[in-house]
């Protein structure tokens, strides 16, 4: 046996190890902003959730105390009987305690609301009103059922 052709065939020369890395760069520079996206979704899917979940407490407050909390007793009223006007005549806890919005930060309430009986809503990523994506409000006016 040829001692040159006994190690020609052991591993990769410096070029074709330069093209497998450039096509590696290339699927990464397509991939990873992609993937990067993936947790804003994540966090709008789980405020949505969050929105339905105090929906329903909502209307099962409703249900029992033939009202829905104040502004001014807001969500608090889902987990502590509320004082104040409307007094709630039958009331229950109906969480066990009230979700922060992804974000870290509270779910806002208004009674009346400006698009329905009632607003829930988070301010999204940046904490304001409008913006886009991740920065959009989410409220329970747009979650789908």
């Amino acid at each position: 046996m040829n001692m040159s052709r006994k190690f020609s065939n052991r591993g990769f020369t410096l070029i074709e190890i330069m093209v497998v890395v450039v096509i590696l760069g290339i699927l990464a520079g397509i991939v990873v902003p992609r993937v990067m996206d993936r947790p804003d979704d994540a966090r709008i899917a789980s405020a949505k959730q969050d929105i339905r979940q105090i929906e329903q407490a909502l209307e099962l407050y409703r249900m029992d105390n033939f009202h829905y909390p104040s502004t001014d007793q807001g969500l608090e009223a889902l987990v502590e009987e509320p004082s104040g006007s409307p007094e709630p005549e039958n009331w229950r806890q109906y969480l066990p305690r009230v979700p922060r919005d992804p974000w870290g930060r509270d779910y806002q309430y208004s009674h009346p609301g400006e698009h329905g009986e009632f607003d829930v809503y988070t301010l999204g990523a940046d904490g304001q009103e409008g913006g886009e994506g991740s920065d959009a409000v989410i409220g329970n006016w747009d979650v789908d059922d």
